[in-house]
């Protein structure tokens, strides 16, 4: 999957962003349809539950997807990210065979 990352304020590392890659990978077994996503990471200012967000956009075709998440590390934002896209994508494989 073709993936446009972004990183806001900061210089991510390369393997950073080969997780990313090689996780969000993991959702084309879950539903083989996705075109592209586009993936922002941003460290907060302020915040309670953790100053790493990452916000990802899937693009399918003639919908999309979204999920966005703050954890204290960019490698447990981009889990929590994962679990919650799987589930979407769960959903709209659903919906698509029950049409």
């Amino acid at each position: 999957m073709k993936l446009q990352m972004q990183s806001i304020h900061f210089d991510a590392d390369k393997k950073l962003l080969d997780f990313i890659q090689k996780k969000l990978d993991k959702l084309e077994t879950f539903y083989d349809r996705i075109t592209e996503g586009d993936v922002y990471l941003r460290v907060e200012t302020d915040d309670v539950k953790g100053n790493k967000s990452v916000h990802v956009k899937l693009f399918l075709p003639g919908t999309s997807v979204m999920a966005k998440e703050q954890a204290a590390s960019f490698e447990e934002a981009v889990d929590l990210v994962y679990e919650n896209l799987k589930r979407q994508l769960q959903k709209t494989k659903e919906k698509m065979n029950s049409i």
